[in-house]
């Protein structure tokens, strides 16, 4: 009978106190494997999706970080807005003729070259604040998902599981189009060709029913946090009842059966307004141009969303991880320590087999090698317990997560390693579908159980090798 066999049995033995010693380092291992897991699959969720094809937004001045969590991944409230005119400083002259052409000239205005138009790839707005259901509605143009590409590539980031981009204009739906995300159409179960109405900042008894949209398009799933909004045309949105400027003119506001609301003319500029103005710059020094003459002026500031995330993760989520993992570290110790008195007091109680053992001739290393062996039972059982554990319950609380946050945790994703580490491995295997998943702080976890198994065993274990066989079976009746 080998050594792990041996120890098997004593433990099976003492099995309710063996149960409990092993249950307190699964919920110890729980915690540890909790708290890696979520904090590494949110903090790469938001590292990955903090560039989504633009490298600044421009918004109204206030909070940074507010500005950078509302526009990119939808988990704040708005800020103020920013007047459309300054939206028209980043397009040349023919930009803003295409973007107005149903405008009437006379509501539009003297178009001119934008002071950052020659600085500028492409400008994208956005106008936010109502929503469909839970889910946030984003006003913006059609350009929204032909621009944005990864840098390294000419293909649209984004692309359509069913249907097409809504347009600024289509004879059969008018100014009213919407495009739907995956995870919205799969909650909703929305269908290319249904309508839906916004409700004005969330109020479930403010809704735009005299504006609906029609769905054209449902987009694949893309891992962002587009996959939870709603985007429609950025000039139905002007035309839904509350989002003018200043109050509506009776050319505009007159009409509210879906034939005339259709036919409406666009919102005149000195009445349109902009949450935000996703931007990418056409070279490395245009950023600190824009950056420096929009912050030094009152109306609106620019913000780089890498940087504020980063900031974010480093200032005030990073310190939260690290006492948490303390923590959940000590309650491991304090488990391993459980596991030590647990089997120095059976010690006493196995004397005599101890002895019995070393009389049929046990060596001494063997008889400290069957009581190290239980402590590594118990606290690698327990470990593999409590991490199978973890992994259920942020399974089961997935839709919890992925509605506050936009990150899907699956059964058996492992916690990433920080980018820190990353760096020290081949490209070649971090990026490799199969492997590089594999390369995680969870890993740790065992070999840190054998380890601490060794610490707490090692006592009961010199105890039992320095058991006196003579002694003992004397004084045993």
């Amino acid at each position: 009978m080998s050594i792990w066999q041996i120890a098997w049995r004593s433990v099976r033995q003492r099995a309710l106190a063996s149960s409990l010693t092993s249950f307190s380092m699964a919920l110890g291992v729980l915690l540890v494997t909790a708290v890696l897991l979520v904090h590494g699959l949110v903090s790469k969720s938001f590292s990955d999706n903090s560039d989504l094809g633009y490298n600044m937004i421009a918004g109204a001045k206030g909070g940074k970080l507010q500005l950078v969590l509302n526009t990119t991944f939808y988990l704040s409230e708005p800020v103020e807005n920013v007047p459309y005119t300054f939206y028209q400083e980043f397009l040349t002259k023919p930009q803003q003729e295409r973007e107005l052409e149903l405008m009437k000239p006379a509501n539009r205005g003297e178009l001119t070259d934008g002071t950052f138009a020659k600085n500028t790839e492409f400008a994208i707005p956005v106008c936010l604040g109502d929503y469909y259901q839970n889910f946030r509605v984003v006003g913006t143009l059609p350009k929204f998902f032909e621009e944005f590409k990864d840098y390294d590539s000419d293909e649209p980031k984004y692309s359509f599981r069913e249907g097409r981009n809504f347009q600024v204009w289509n004879d059969e739906h008018g100014y009213f189009e919407a495009v739907v995300g995956s995870m919205v159409a799969q909650k909703t179960g929305l269908k290319i060709g249904d309508k839906i109405a916004a409700s004005h900042g969330g109020d479930p008894n403010d809704i735009h029913t005299d504006s609906p949209f029609t769905v054209v398009g449902i987009l694949a799933p893309s891992g962002t946090p587009n996959d939870r909004a709603v985007f429609v045309n950025m000039e139905g949105f002007y035309l839904m009842s509350g989002h003018a400027k200043v109050e509506e003119s009776e050319e505009v506001g007159a009409n509210t059966t879906g034939e005339t609301i259709s036919r409406r003319q666009p919102l005149p500029i000195k009445q349109r307004e902009v949450t935000a103005i996703l931007i990418r710059t056409s070279d490395p020094f245009s950023p600190i141009i824009i950056k420096n003459r929009v912050n030094e002026g009152n109306i609106a500031q620019i913000v780089m969303p890498v940087m504020e995330i980063t900031s974010l993760f480093e200032l005030i989520v990073k310190p939260i991880q690290t006492l948490l993992l303390v923590i959940t570290v000590l309650i491991c110790f304090v488990s391993g320590i459980s596991i030590l008195v647990s089997i120095y007091n059976s010690m006493n109680d196995r004397k005599r087999e101890i002895a019995v053992m070393r009389a049929l001739g046990a060596r001494r290393r063997t008889v400290m090698g069957i009581v190290l062996s239980e402590s590594i039972i118990l606290s690698v059982g327990g470990g593999i317990l409590g991490w199978l554990g973890a992994h259920f319950l942020l399974y089961a609380s997935s839709p919890m997560i992925e509605a506050q946050t936009g990150v899907r945790i699956g059964l058996f994703d492992l916690a990433p390693l920080p980018r820190k580490l990353e760096v020290l491995l081949p490209s070649a295997i971090i990026e490799n579908d199969w492997i590089g998943p594999l390369f995680s702080l969870e890993l740790v976890i065992v070999p840190a159980l054998i380890l601490l198994a060794v610490l707490v065993g090692f006592l009961p274990a010199y105890t039992a090798y320095r058991t006196d066989v003579a002694e003992t079976l004397s004084s045993s009746p």
